[in-house]
């Protein structure tokens, strides 16, 4: 096997449709480097572009070469991790390059925090324990941000909610908003309606007490 050539052009990748039922690509290496394992090779570059969330060959490889790096264990790459490397990243569905970056630290991140584990587990002295817990600790808190900035920005990019046919009886007011953030405003613009109310209740008031004095004048 031969690794995937990088041509000096970005090459687009045919958009197929999605595949039901289609098995996560797999890489299987050899002396000479690594390749797709799949019979059909277009369609198994197709599968493994969908499943790192990338348009361009260039893109394809640059990943997959990064995640080689990361699965590397005992000096080497290991092929049974990075292939869960892969399946993680395919599970969570990278929807445009920054999400593929995004998508491949975040599953980078978990298999060295469980290398941390291990070491951890496996300390021989209180040297290896500190060191191996320090490691632990700060990757353990790198995860859990990652998947903050990822659905930070999957909710920026999700299309506005437009709300229409609205009913609002006399007096009420229509809101279309984040009520939380403005608060203050919408308060603001009720107190006139509410002023209002007021003073049409002064003025019947008003109109009653005449009628009264009236009457008692007379009686």
């Amino acid at each position: 096997m031969t690794p995937i050539p990088a041509p000096t052009t970005a090459t687009a990748i045919a958009a197929a449709g999605p595949t039901p039922a289609a098995a996560t690509p797999r890489l299987k290496f050899s002396p000479h480097g690594y390749a797709i394992d799949h019979p059909d090779p277009a369609l198994g570059e197709q599968l493994m572009a969908n499943a790192l969330g990338v348009a361009d060959r260039e893109a394809m490889d640059g990943i997959l070469r990064q995640l080689v790096k990361a699965s590397v264990s005992g000096g080497n790459p290991d092929e049974v991790n990075l292939n869960f490397m892969i399946s993680m990243v395919n599970s969570i569905r990278p929807r445009d390059s920054i999400e593929a970056m995004l998508v491949a630290q975040m599953v980078s991140v978990h298999v060295m925090a469980m290398r941390c584990a291990h070491h951890l587990a496996h300390a021989k002295d209180l040297a290896q324990h500190d060191s191996a817990a320090r490691a632990l600790g700060r990757l353990a808190r790198t995860f859990p941000a990652q998947i903050e900035a990822l659905n930070r920005h999957r909710s920026h990019s999700e299309p506005a909610i437009t709300v229409q046919n609205v009913k609002v009886e006399d007096g009420g007011n229509a809101i279309v908003g984040n009520v939380t953030q403005h608060a203050s405003v919408i308060v603001a613009e009720q107190q006139p309606a509410c002023a209002a109310r007021k003073a049409k209740a002064a003025g019947s008031r008003r109109r009653r007490e005449p009628a009264n004095a009236e009457a008692q004048a007379e009686a």
